[in-house]
């Protein structure tokens, strides 16, 4: 598949990952009770990069240094947001997980201001403030606390942010899918020397079969297909629109979770879906459909 089609495939990919993200929410909080996350994490990443590694194994050869360093740190980056954000998820709800994560739809416009010199336009800083919005009400519980876990969500958020921006800035001019097996790699390597450290030995006796199972879905396409398809995305989008469109992941979540897990979807979380559908219609179009157009 060449430029052409992949740039015009970007938001799309995008937003297939995020509906494959939002499948994953009711998924792991049940799983975390019976499975250790540095190993959940460790198995997802390594199957991860062994698939696309044999996937694309014809473009290792045209691999530069410069491609090692930059997949190693979004991999990194990937690493400690994942982790930071599944042990918040261990201390709160699946919907504030979702809620404090998606602050990175905020600080992405201006991280990338500091980083690339582009300031965030009113649009820019609109739909963020939106999306953020729509998110607080679709994962409003009833009210509001803030927890350990709440925390470590927020942190996670902020190293989403900081990964966001490192993609875009590594996939300039380089090969998206070699960056990200390395991505992958790196991340599966700083798991498993996590879990090594921080566990007694490999926690594989008593894993059930639908555990397995579990594990295949979550490493397969959660990671394997939804990260490759985000970073390809992003490689074809500006930054600030890549973090409005990433936020549906929180919809999606509960969606899934309304359609799989018996939970009831609250007036509140229609608006929540409401103010999100505007954010990304204002990030993609910035409203220009309503303007009136000058005859000249």
């Amino acid at each position: 598949m060449n430029e052409v089609h992949l740039k015009r495939l970007s938001k799309p990919l995008i937003i297939i990952a995020t509906l494959i993200w939002g499948s994953t929410f009711f998924i792991m909080k049940d799983t975390l009770e019976d499975v250790d996350l540095l190993f959940l994490l460790s198995f997802r990443f390594t199957l991860a990069a062994a698939v696309l590694s044999l996937v694309f194994w014809r473009r290792w050869k045209y691999i530069r240094l410069s491609d090692w360093g930059w997949g190693a740190v979004i991999g990194l980056l990937l690493f400690s947001a994942y982790t930071v954000q599944n042990f918040g998820l261990m201390g709160t709800t699946p919907g504030k997980n979702a809620f404090f994560t998606a602050v990175y739809c905020v600080i992405v416009p201006f991280l990338y201001w500091m980083v690339d010199r582009q300031s965030p336009n009113r649009f820019n800083i609109l739909a963020a403030l939106l999306c953020i919005g729509g998110v607080g009400l679709v994962s409003w519980d009833g009210g509001f606390s803030l927890t350990f876990g709440d925390l470590l969500t927020l942190c996670s958020g902020f190293l989403y942010a900081c990964h966001i921006i490192a993609v875009s800035k590594a996939s300039k001019g380089r090969d998206i899918f070699l960056l990200t097996v390395i991505q992958f790699a790196t991340t599966a390597l700083c798991c498993w020397i996590s879990t090594l450290c921080f566990t007694h030995g490999l926690p594989l006796e008593g894993l059930s079969p639908q555990a397995w199972w579990t594990l295949l879905y979550l490493a397969i396409a959660a990671t394997t297909l939804a990260l490759l398809f985000q970073n390809v995305g992003q490689k074809y989008t500006d930054p600030g629109a890549a973090a409005v469109l990433l936020s549906l992941e929180a919809p999606f979540g509960v969606a899934f979770s309304v359609a799989f897990s018996g939970e009831s979807p609250s007036p509140l979380m229609y608006l929540g879906f409401a103010l999100i559908f505007l954010a990304v219609l204002c990030s993609e179009t910035q409203f220009k459909f309503l303007r009136k157009h000058t005859v000249k």
